[in-house]
């Protein structure tokens, strides 16, 4: 299938991208640069944080403003979200960019797709809207306005060639910065005080609804096993004051740590994590760490999208594996006492540790090889070249 950019004005050199959450910021900066690298003259704007402005690009509007979980709570920023599309606008209409590349936030994205095709600038989208899962109708929008679609994995390239998109497999980017951790023994050694990462997301409305359940289990579980320590994780988002305000009143009771920056320093001493369904749940499994995967959002949010989900799993993790290689405890599940009871059964269990261990090599291997920037960096600068997507 060949799609042409019907406008010859274009201005080659320049390219809007736009992320809207802390894994796209640096999965976009880690594109940007190996773009800039094949080509240095190209200049960058668009929506985004702090990994795509230390990249070089020109910030319109801060990604934070934007990021919102569920189908009701995007009401709530709908103003920020009418500001983020008339930046996007003005920057398409007075600049012209050569192309627009798009890192998932779909809510947001496939309604900028919409309006670059108007004004004939050719779409990449990286790191595709999970459709496949859920509201599958959005594939009709995805064929009118995107050129191009740099999927993450290798099911989608099949899933949208299908739907006469063209689509490249890219392999995950989470590869591209994966180097294998230390030996330990300790970590799991039964006899050692075991560490327990709670990884509650990257955005505020996530944390709010995730990060007190997962405290008010590790109080549980303070008092069950006495010598157990928990290490939470700060998303570069995320002020480090906020979370101290949920921490404050479990410091006297539980032993918690709370680290900024990379959650890899989380991995490498936890025998076990509880993460926020999501992306993190990923790079959890390609750390071959063992994990429950728990979530909560509004009731709203969560019937309506009980209506439009199609598929069994609701981790990454398990979605890939097609089967329940971790727990999942969404919603209604995500009890303090079923957190702590789910968690008690595993981080004691030699064997369920190994097994789960086993199982999550296998998704490591279905991802890919690194290398998905530089992938990527090529259809850009091809689409920004001929317009053309082959």
């Amino acid at each position: 299938m060949i799609k042409k950019t019907m406008n010859a004005a274009l201005n080659q050199k320049s390219v809007v991208i736009i992320a809207g959450e802390t894994s796209g910021d640096l999965h976009g900066a880690q594109l940007v640069r190996a773009m800039k690298k094949k080509d240095p003259s190209l200049f960058f704007s668009g929506i985004g944080g702090p990994e795509l402005k230390t990249a070089g690009v020109e910030i319109l509007m801060n990604a934070a403003e934007l990021s919102v979980v569920g189908i009701t709570e995007v009401f709530s920023k709908m103003s920020k979200v009418v500001k983020g599309i008339s930046s996007v606008k003005n920057v398409l209409r007075e600049r012209r960019p050569g192309l627009i590349i798009l890192i998932d936030f779909p809510d947001f994205n496939l309604h900028i797709a919409t309006i670059a095709k108007k004004h004939g600038v050719p779409v990449l989208y990286y790191i595709s809207p999970q459709i496949w899962a859920w509201r599958s109708g959005r594939i009709r929008k995805i064929e009118k306005n995107v050129d191009h679609m740099a999927v993450i994995l290798p099911f989608e390239k099949d899933f949208y060639r299908s739907h006469n998109v063209p689509a490249t497999f890219v392999g995950h980017p989470l590869l591209d910065s994966y180097s294998p951790l230390p030996d330990d023994p300790l970590k799991d050694a039964t006899d050692s005080i075991p560490v327990v990462g709670l990884l509650p997301g990257s955005r505020y409305s996530e944390i709010e609804r995730n990060l007190p359940f997962m405290l008010a289990a590790a109080s549980v579980l303070q008092n069950r096993f006495k010598n157990i320590c928990f290490m939470i994780s700060i998303a570069p988002s995320i002020s480090k004051k906020r979370i101290e305000s949920f921490v404050k009143p479990y410091k006297k009771t539980c032993c918690i740590e709370l680290i900024s920056g990379s959650v890899v320093e989380i991995f490498k001493k936890s025998r076990l994590i509880v993460a926020a369904s999501g992306t993190v749940t990923l790079e959890t499994a390609i750390y071959g760490v063992p994990m429950v995967i728990m979530y909560k959002i509004s009731p709203i949010s969560y019937m309506l999208g009980q209506a439009l989900v199609n598929v069994e799993h609701i981790g990454l993790v398990n979605i890939i594996a097609n089967e329940r290689i971790v727990p999942e405890l969404i919603q209604g599940d995500a009890t303090p006492a079923k957190i702590a009871e789910t968690v008690g059964d595993i981080l004691y269990d030699p064997k369920e540790l190994a097994r789960i261990k086993e199982k999550l090599k296998s998704v490591k291997a279905f991802l890919g090889s690194a290398g998905a920037a530089e992938k990527t960096a090529d259809i850009g600068l091809a689409l920004l070249k001929t317009g053309v997507s082959n």
